[in-house]
């Protein structure tokens, strides 16, 4: 499992990657402003047809092959 620190670094990259610096600045703004439940929206617009169980099982799965693929 990574480090908070590290998941914080590589987030922020990912969002400087896709959006630009500005843009992601003003995502985190947006984030932080707003008062919604992530995975609830998350689960209403990526995947309305899954539980959020079938979300953690997925990711679980996910997560293993990666691993897999490190080791």
């Amino acid at each position: 499992m990574k480090a908070d620190t590290v998941i914080r670094v590589e987030a922020m990259n990912a969002l400087i990657a896709a959006l630009g610096e500005v843009d992601a600045e003003r995502f985190i703004s947006m984030v932080s402003r707003d008062t919604f439940d992530y995975t609830e929206w998350r689960c209403e617009n990526l995947c309305p047809d899954m539980t959020i169980d079938e979300i953690y099982d997925e990711a679980t799965k996910y997560e293993r092959e990666l691993l897999e693929l490190k080791s």
